[in-house]
């Protein structure tokens, strides 16, 4: 089993996601390992997106997030679902985007090539995909001046 300790994104950090990725009202936007949702609900309300699908293995989270949804009247846009995201199949998305470790990010690489289609965007907070090579790496400040790192992966253009 794979555990990836839970740390929200700064809102800030999301933002910067969501723009390099060039996140836009024709995506479908997976994040794997979704938390309280945040990556979500900023895809669809300040994006636009035609979907954003969040996958949570942790139940008292999954719960956070499906209420937060609720509570933004966004459940037609943002689906949450409680479940591994290796177990998942994420063919349609567009955008995925990550917090996770290294190691997680390797694990996912067969899944990534397997599944999604060339020209999804991969983006990775902080962690970058072992062996792929980013299409652009930013640094990004957060609400409390601390810096960050964020990886932007294009599939078919990554190695």
């Amino acid at each position: 089993m794979v555990y990836v300790p839970y740390v929200p994104t700064p809102y800030a950090v999301v933002r910067a996601m969501l723009k390099l990725a060039n996140t836009n009202s024709q995506d479908i936007v997976y994040d794997l390992g979704c938390g309280d949702g945040r990556i979500l609900l900023i895809a669809a309300k300040e994006f636009g997106v035609k979907r954003a699908v969040g996958i949570e293995k942790d139940p008292d989270r999954y719960k956070v997030a499906l209420t937060r949804v609720r509570e933004e009247g966004l459940e037609n846009r943002v689906e949450i679902k409680l479940g591994d995201f290796f177990d998942e199949n994420i063919s349609d998305a567009t955008v995925v985007t990550l917090f996770l470790l290294t190691s997680v990010n390797e694990m996912l690489k067969p899944k990534f090539e397997r599944e999604l289609k060339p020209g999804t965007r991969i983006v990775s907070h902080e962690f970058r995909i072992p062996g792929w090579r980013p299409e652009k790496v930013i640094d990004v400040r957060d609400e409390n001046g601390l810096s960050h790192v964020v990886y932007l992966y294009v599939l078919g253009r990554h190695l």
